[in-house]
C-alpha cells in the first residue's frame, strides 16, 4: 500500500491496472501470484515538479494466499472517509477497514484496518476491540504520546498488547495507524519476493524468469 502525501503517483503493472493518484490518496495493490509493477511520475507532474511524499507499506498474506489472483485499487482522497472526531482536533483518514460506524473504500484481503490521521496538538485517537490484533503505528510529523511515553516523527512505535490505544498529539501531528490479525507464519524475503519458505522463493525466482508475470507494455 503507498500512501501520496504530497504530489502524485502513478501506477502501471502488468495486470492492466493503471491510474495516478494525488495527495490524499491511497494505491493498494495485492502481488498475489505474481505481476511486474511500476511506481512513476506522470508526464504532467514531470513538466510541472513539485514536492512528492509517499510513504509505502508491504503487508503479508498467509500462506492460504500467497498464490491469490493480483488485483489493484487506486483510491482518490475524496473517496477516503474522514472522521472527525475530539471536537475537530482529530481528523482520521478511514482507507480500510470499519470505524465510527464508516468503512473504508479498500476490502482487505486478511480484514486488516489502515488509516492515516491528522491531530492538532492536545487531540485525543482511541481505538478500542484490538485485543490479540498486532498494531501498525508510524508517526509521520510531530509527536504523539502513547502511554505516556512521546513518539517522535519518523519512529515507528512497538506496542505491546491490550484491547484499547489512546494517542495524544504532543504537537501538530500526522501518523499511519493500522491493526491486523497476526498471522504467525515463517516470513522469507529475497529481492522483491516474500513467501514462507526458501523452496517457494527460488519457485517465485523460477517464475519471474519464465515470464509468468507478464510484461510491462512500453
Amino acid at each position: 500500500m503507498t500512501f501520496i502525501l504530497e504530489g502524485e503517483l502513478t501506477h502501471r503493472d502488468t495486470g492492466g491496472h493503471e491510474s495516478t493518484i494525488l495527495a490524499g490518496g491511497v494505491q493498494w495493490m495485492t502481488a498475489g501470484r505474481g505481476l511486474i509493477h511500476a511506481e512513476i511520475s506522470s508526464e504532467e507532474f514531470k513538466r510541472q515538479g513539485g514536492p512528492l511524499e509517499i510513504l509505502q507499506l508491504w503487508v503479508n498474506l498467509p500462506a492460504r494466499l500467497k498464490l491469490t489472483a493480483p488485483r489493484y485499487t487506486g483510491v482518490q482522497a475524496d473517496a477516503v472517509p474522514v472522521l472527525v472526531e475530539d471536537e475537530g482536533r482529530v481528523r482520521l483518514h478511514l482507507v480500510a477497514g470499519t470505524h465510527g460506524g464508516a468503512t473504508g473504500p479498500v476490502d482487505s484481503l486478511t480484514g486488516v484496518f489502515m488509516s492515516f490521521a491528522y491531530m492538532a496538538r492536545g487531540g485525543v485517537l482511541s481505538l478500542g476491540d484490538l485485543g490479540g490484533r498486532d498494531v501498525f503505528l508510524y508517526v509521520v510529523r510531530g509527536t504523539v504520546a502513547v502511554a505516556g511515553a512521546a513518539a517522535p516523527a519518523f519512529h515507528l512505535v512497538e506496542l505491546t498488547p491490550g484491547e484499547r490505544l489512546d494517542l495524544v498529539a504532543e504537537q501538530d501531528s500526522v501518523i499511519l495507524l493500522g491493526h491486523a490479525d497476526p498471522i504467525d507464519e515463517p516470513v522469507v524475503a529475497h529481492g522483491p519476493f516474500v513467501m514462507n519458505s526458501v523452496a517457494e522463493i527460488h519457485q517465485a525466482y523460477a517464475d519471474f524468469q519464465a515470464g509468468q508475470f507478464g510484461t510491462m507494455a512500453g
